[in-house]
């Protein structure tokens, strides 16, 4: 098995709000990683004393914990315990119910010798690559699917969409969002790689439209995870004038997770 990891702030003058781990056993067998986009918060911070990378570090932290140790729990409940522990470590100093208080995407992925077990929340993305070349973007599209009108200011999303019925989440202090992940299982033995990005990375794909998801994967296989971070940063660095809908960044923290197996 061969693990890469790849992570680059979008603005130097700032901390990475992205965070990732992986981890395997000492025997070898199994393994599992974690990314994590941390939102970038409005002024105010969301009525919080604590910063997106503390949120995120220790969001991060009980996912791998927890994904390790408890081989008996789905990743989803897995992302519900470790939301509920990391709102009980600053509830009583922070307002949880702020709609911008920290949160994050998540990617998960879990494997044995058996199968590979995944979980994403909003726009992060895995892909899992087959034997047969064939690559399958497991994706949440909810944020896709709300009406542009609807993110034409961070207050107007906040108010209307954000993790809210017909809107988009992200895991924030609620833990009945992780049922609202997208789940599944793959045998192992019809994978050849899984690769975990945050939405800083899959511009290449979804906003420069360099190429497809199979073409992402092959991208990766052959420059590395550093490889693709590059590239996104170059091309951001020649968009001049294009307009970023939704307030985003023109440049952004990009993380990838690439794992061989």
């Amino acid at each position: 098995m061969r693990i890469q990891l790849a992570t680059l702030p979008g603005d130097p003058a700032r901390p990475n709000e992205d965070w990732a781990a992986t981890a395997m056993p000492a025997s070898g067998l199994g393994g599992l990683l974690v990314v994590l986009d941390g939102v970038t918060p409005l002024p105010g911070n969301g009525d919080c004393v604590h910063d997106v990378p503390w949120f995120t570090a220790r969001l991060g932290g009980a996912l791998t914990e927890l994904s390790a140790s408890r081989r008996d729990m789905p990743l989803a409940e897995i992302l519900a315990e470790s939301i509920r522990r990391t709102a009980d470590a600053h509830r009583d100093t922070c307002d949880l119910s702020h709609p911008r208080t920290p949160q994050a995407t998540v990617v998960l992925a879990r494997w044995d010798s058996a199968e590979l077990e995944y979980l994403v929340l909003s726009d992060s993305a895995l892909l899992l690559e087959s034997c047969d070349g064939t690559v399958r973007a497991v994706l949440d599209d909810r944020l896709d699917r709300v009406p542009r009108s609807s993110l034409v200011s961070d207050a107007v999303a906040d108010s209307l969409v954000r993790n809210k019925e017909g809107g988009f989440f992200t895991a924030a202090a609620d833990p009945s969002v992780a049922a609202r992940a997208v789940t599944g299982r793959e045998p192992l033995a019809l994978l050849r790689s899984a690769l975990a990005l945050t939405d800083g990375a899959t511009r290449w794909v979804e906003k420069f439209g360099e190429g497809s998801w199979g073409d992402c994967v092959a991208l990766v296989r052959k420059a590395g995870a550093e490889g693709l971070v590059e590239r996104v940063r170059e091309l951001e660095a020649g968009d001049v004038g294009r307009v970023f809908l939704g307030g985003s960044k023109r440049h952004d923290d990009a993380t990838v997770v690439a794992v061989e197996f």
